[in-house]
């Protein structure tokens, strides 16, 4: 009867622990093409700016239709109460003609027309043509905006994956710390029971012990907080992830000014400044093309009922010309306007294309720093590698202590966890030149 209650009371604990322990066997892993497929595909942000593509494409679609002839109908209808009349005077046509005033209602109280009427612009054919060009630099300013922004993502996504790795690695070196900690204290117990050691020494070996878990538990935090924001810019439905670790590979790089010579053909923000260049110079061209006369072809047809003195239908075809004398003035203004920005947009070229070159040596600088750094690990850990295969022989023949084992596993930790960090800020390094090259 014991043993039942017993059972029924840890029941709900063992249940409880079978379904974590399910739970996370299911879990499913990610890799990072993973993720930054999910990020690309799920954030708003770049399906915003693919409707604005969309948008501006409809855009040019619009303005094309400018260049054909514009075609109105029109129509009205009218109720006249008073009718005017025309009035011969007498003797006014001939000598034959009646000795008195003569008088004739002019129209009928019902009157309407209809007609059609078409325009054909000649003289603002250049300014449209312009205006097209302008709609498509739009374009390709927004595709240029959204590449950047693709890459944006692509990044964001990549520097969280590896921050995650590298904390999760300083957990593990944390966790060899708390078992040399743990035994260290456990040494100094035993040396109490036997007279050896005062209450001080244990306490502050307690107080290690607590330190080494308050570290645990901050990276534990700061993992939580990197997967949140992990999870929020892939969009993947999920409170928690588990990563695919990666084997980082070391490339061959090729000169610093090879990378340079890609960046000016292939940089999104130089990309970008330059087509801004371009917006400016259409702007310029366009309000100089504003002073050309509005000169058209007419052409149309109308039908009237409810007025005797003019035809029934009438067909008619002329030329249409109009100029706007005050626009020669405002036009000016608008020129001086745009030639402004196009010094701006100048400027902004070579600020962008000194930014840009300085980030490359940057981004160089860090890949061979971190290339330093991984030969330098890689060294450590091979020596560490060996240092705990002499303490695995010693503790196997009874010649060191516990502590002496649990001390080299710890360094052998932190040996590993810097070699894994200083390869995930070479990927990193290498992520930030492909950006500045446009891969």
């Amino acid at each position: 009867m014991k043993h039942l209650i017993k059972f029924l009371l840890l029941f709900p604990v063992y249940f409880a622990c079978c379904c974590n322990s399910l739970w996370a066997q299911e879990l499913p892993s990610y890799s990072l093409e993973q993720l930054i497929d999910s990020a690309l595909r799920n954030n708003h942000t770049l399906a915003i700016k693919e409707w604005q593509i969309k948008e501006k494409l409809a855009k040019i679609d619009e303005d094309k239709i400018k260049r054909y002839p514009s075609t109105t109908l029109n129509g009205n209808y009218l109720h006249n109460f008073n009718l005017g009349e025309l009035t011969i005077p007498a003797g006014a046509i001939s000598e034959s003609s009646p000795t008195t005033d003569r008088s004739f209602t002019v129209g009928e109280h019902n009157a309407s027309t209809v007609g059609i009427l078409a325009y054909q612009p000649i003289t603002q054919q250049a300014k449209i043509k312009t205006g097209l060009e302008a709609d498509k630099t739009d374009v390709r300013l927004t595709e240029k905006e959204k590449f950047k922004l693709s890459l944006q993502i692509k990044q964001s996504t990549e520097q969280l994956y590896y921050i995650i790795l590298i904390t999760q690695k300083q957990v593990e070196e944390a966790k060899a710390d708390l078992e040399l900690a743990k035994s260290k204290l456990n040494d100094a117990e035993n040396a109490m029971l036997a007279g050896k050691a005062i209450t001080a020494d244990r306490a502050g070996l307690q107080a290690n012990v607590a330190d080494r878990e308050q570290n645990i538990l901050k990276l534990n935090i700061q993992i939580q907080d990197y997967t949140g924001d992990l999870i929020n810019i892939t969009g993947i439905n999920a409170t928690s992830l588990k990563l695919q670790e990666v084997d980082p590979a070391i490339q061959s790089l090729n000169g610093v000014d090879e990378y340079k010579n890609t960046a000016k053909s292939s940089n999104a923000d130089l990309q970008i400044a330059d087509l801004n260049r371009s917006k400016a110079l259409l702007g310029i061209k366009a309000s100089k093309q504003s002073n050309i006369p509005d000169l058209g072809l007419v052409g149309g047809f109308a039908h009237q009922f409810g007025n005797a003195i003019t035809p029934a239908n009438n067909p008619f075809v002329g030329i249409s010309f109009k100029w706007d004398l005050q626009g020669i003035f405002s036009n000016k203004q608008i020129t001086r306007q745009r030639q402004f920005q196009l010094r701006q947009a100048e400027e902004n070229i070579i600020s962008t294309r000194d930014r840009v070159s300085n980030d490359i040596d940057k981004a160089y600088r860090k890949i061979n720093q971190a290339q330093a750094l991984i030969g330098v690990a890689q060294k450590a850990v091979v020596y560490r590698k060996e240092e705990l295969k002499l303490q695995e022989d010693k503790q196997a023949a009874g010649k060191n202590m516990t502590t002496d084992l649990f001390n080299t596993r710890s360094l052998l930790a932190k040996a590993e966890a810097d070699m894994y960090a200083a390869q995930l800020s070479y990927l990193m390094a290498v992520t930030d030149l492909n950006i500045l090259t446009g891969k």
